[in-house]
């Protein structure tokens, strides 16, 4: 996605999502605490009907990295002010964009057993049109630089230290498994830059319980945004969600919302991921070596965790979101590791996936507070403030 050239319109419009295909609330619609279907809470979804609305907003963020555009890519600028108007069909790359998922799913379902080995990224790369004619100026230019986050295990894996070497050297970085014992809750106070604030600072809230319960609040200027996780279910009330709380189900999203948890105290992190896996080659994250170790979370979306390799401290995860037309990886890159009651803490986080990017930077953390169990639980609505 060409964040840069978009970056306005995104943070103008509150909402880091591209429609490609509808969206618009239905009346009608359905209690939040049921599983909410797309066709359930858009108006004129023809193609992606059957998945979840997390799934959903997934699958545009997908779209709009695949093209490389925003919202008015494929909707009409009046879009922008209102969810009604997203179930318009009134520009054709809109509907061509039902006619390539179609043909899309034929390929993998003839050719590949129905396996995504074919997606929008295949051909388009980030741009609308996919090139026919090979670019000799980009057959002789310099190699671009390897994407670290697409490095995976080579046929004969690499030698190296093992998955509890690498674990059990993170956690002697950040102080130790007895201090990280110790550490049973934390409040961080801070700011919160993204797309919805056209990256300026909002005051940031962090309030996270030992062994799993992590809730985040954004005050941003047109109303806060809220993920909770209690440590069985999540929610994300926030002013550019279809739904005024918008509950994850099982899978990519949740699990990843269970791992930001667990990561906020990390002593237990063996028995957070399972199937662990190690053999990548060294890799590189802002030119320091890195180890790589793959694990996945209870609900099977797969993680990578890098550390660096002199340090030993977590400077990278990216995990990856199944979705009906193919898989949505997110990243967040932590720094500015400071000593909170005797553990390493990072202060700096850097969350980048398909429909943005967000930065939240700590200014305090108070740890072994006393936590209202309420905090983790369902969020209320949120009331939109108007600019």
């Amino acid at each position: 996605m060409k964040f840069q050239t978009n970056r306005t319109i995104l943070g103008a419009t509150a909402t880091a999502i591209v429609c490609l295909v509808s969206v618009a609330p239905a009346s009608g619609q359905a209690a939040p605490e049921k599983q909410l279907m797309a066709e359930d809470v858009f108006k004129n979804v023809q193609v992606l009907k059957g998945i979840s609305v997390a799934e959903f907003m997934d699958t545009m963020g997908f779209f709009s990295s695949s093209l490389g555009l925003n919202c008015t890519g494929c909707h009409t600028t009046e879009s922008l002010g209102s969810w009604e108007k997203y179930a318009d069909d009134a520009l054709p790359r809109k509907r061509m964009t039902r006619v390539m998922v179609q043909m899309v799913n034929a390929i993998n379902k003839s050719n590949f057993g129905g396996r995504r080995a074919v997606t929008c990224v295949s051909c388009h790369r980030g741009s609308t049109a996919p090139k026919v004619i090979p670019s000799l100026a980009d057959q002789y230019a310099s190699a671009p630089a390897e994407d670290p986050n697409e490095i995976e295990i080579p046929n004969q894996a690499a030698p190296g230290p093992s998955a509890d070497e690498i674990l059990d050297k993170y956690i002697q970085a950040l102080g130790g498994a007895e201090r990280l014992a110790k550490l049973t809750s934390f409040v961080g106070k801070g700011t919160y830059g993204g797309y919805d604030t056209d990256f300026l600072k909002a005051p940031f809230e962090v309030f996270a319980k030992a062994p799993g319960q992590r809730t985040t609040i954004a005050h941003t200027p047109i109303g806060d945004s809220t993920t909770a996780y209690d440590g069985r279910a999540a929610w994300i009330a926030a002013f550019d969600k279809p739904v005024p709380v918008l509950g994850l189900p099982a899978g990519g999203d949740l699990d990843g919302v269970k791992l930001d948890a667990d990561l906020s105290f990390p002593g237990r992190i063996k028995q957070a991921l399972s199937d662990w896996r190690v053999g990548f080659p060294l890799t590189t994250i802002n030119d320091r070596d890195a180890v790589v170790v793959q694990g996945r979370c209870a609900g099977g979306s797969r993680v990578k965790l890098f550390f660096d390799k002199e340090s030993g401290l977590l400077v990278r995860q990216v995990r990856f979101t199944t979705t009906l037309v193919g898989v949505v990886p997110t990243e967040v890159d932590y720094s500015d590791y400071r000593e909170v009651a005797g553990v390493k803490m990072p202060f700096h986080w850097t969350v980048t996936w398909t429909d943005g990017q967000s930065m939240i930077e700590l200014s305090e953390v108070q740890p072994n507070v006393a936590i209202d169990a309420t905090k983790f639980g369902k969020p209320a609505p949120v009331k939109s403030v108007t600019k």
